[in-house]
């Protein structure tokens, strides 16, 4: 029997899809619910469902990170969205992704029982190990898969922009809906760097700008403004990228 989870804010709708799908038909079956996203996530690994019902525009929330990164994790998982958000270049972005439907709300019962159908047919398919219908794009039988591209690109967007906070990987790996282990391993998939790699290399980048642009800034002024635990660290990290201190670095700068 495959298992199923449902996620949206508006707790009547979960509700009304428990009471109203005739779940036992498809040989289903709802495991668990969620109100929003992050609990949503939690559910999903805790149960590991085949089938995903969900919104996509709920309060803090990137719903196509959250298609993405959930795709991303879990790929055979089936998922139809059910939104009332009405924009045509967003379902197409979300279907690129992997989602399997995209329903307007309020769904019709033959549109849910349609995508039931379908989800239920990929999911036997993938048992008797079968293409799902439809053929997948030659990168995803790779393992290149549009969810896991728009995973990583927007990791490494967020470390561009977050990289003088106190980022860490768990926080990274939360704003991609993807669990820590995940998230590292796509990081080194795809740019054969660490997590922590990659937010040096952001950091010590800005300090040489730092140090072209402003030569009255002190060096702990810098590391504090990159980040860093302390300055020592800092000239640890910068000395090892650029194989010499800040202050040589900078040195070198005006000996020019």
């Amino acid at each position: 029997m495959f298992k199923v989870i449902l996620i949206d804010d508006e707790e009547m709708i979960v509700e009304g899809l428990k009471k109203v799908v005739d779940w036992a038909q498809y040989d289903c079956r709802v495991v668990a619910a969620a109100s929003e996203a992050k609990s949503g996530a939690e559910v999903i690994r805790a149960n590991n469902p085949d089938i995903l019902f969900t919104d996509i525009k709920m309060p803090n929330m990137d719903g196509l990170t959250m298609l993405a990164g959930l795709k991303g994790e879990f790929p055979n998982m089936q998922i139809t969205v059910l939104t009332g958000y009405r924009d045509f270049e967003y379902a197409t972005r979300a279907i690129q992704i992997g989602v399997t439907r995209f329903l307007l709300k309020p769904s019709k019962m033959d549109e849910l029982e349609e995508a039931l159908q379908v989800m239920t047919e990929n999911l036997r398919r993938q048992q008797k190990g079968m293409p799902e219908s439809g053929e997948k794009p030659a990168e995803e039988l790779q393992g290149t898969s549009p969810a896991n591209n728009f995973i990583v690109r927007g990791a490494l967007k967020y470390i561009e922009l977050h990289y003088a906070d106190k980022l860490t990987l768990t926080e990274l790996a939360e704003k991609a809906y993807v669990s820590q282990w995940y998230l590292s391993k796509l990081l080194n998939k795809y740019t054969n760097k660490s997590f922590c790699d990659l937010l040096n290399e952001t950091r010590i980048k800005k300090a040489e700008e730092l140090l072209r642009q402003n030569p009255s800034l002190k060096i702990y002024e810098i590391s504090d403004a990159l980040g860093f635990n302390d300055v020592n660290h800092f000239s640890r990290v910068f000395k090892k990228i650029k194989q010499m201190s800040p202050n040589e670095y900078r040195n070198n700068l005006y000996k020019q």
